[in-house]
């Protein structure tokens, strides 16, 4: 699925990842806390994300589920990042990610084992 969240989205994102089901209320008042957003700033962030079907509101008091993963988000960004900067080449994006690193051993068996599922 490929929708662009941006930074302020990704913060009431985060927060249904992490909560679960809430309402917008609540969601106000956990982002006032956290980031100091007033309600009207939380309440149109969340209307954005409506519009993109990012987030479901249902019931009469405007609960809010989260119709994406945080998996599918991840992979759009680094989609988009690849494309953008290594010409759609994960080998170039994978290169200047660990150029000059290093990389803890079991780390490397990770990357080792994914490319092999690759396969």
């Amino acid at each position: 699925m490929g929708i662009k969240v941006f930074d302020s989205e990704l913060k009431v994102m985060e927060t249904l990842w992490k909560e679960g089901d809430l309402t917008a209320g609540q969601l106000a008042k956990i982002l006032k806390e956290q980031v100091g957003w007033n309600r009207n700033t939380t309440y149109t962030v969340i209307g954005k994300l409506v519009d993109k079907g990012a987030v479901e509101r249902y019931g009469e008091n405007f609960s809010c589920r989260a119709t994406i993963t945080k998996e599918q988000v991840q992979a759009y960004e680094a989609t988009e990042l690849i494309g953008k900067l290594f010409n759609g080449s994960a080998e170039l994006f994978l290169s200047a990610f660990i150029s000059g690193k290093e990389l803890p051993e079991d780390e490397i068996t990770r990357l080792k084992q994914l490319v092999e599922r690759l396969k």
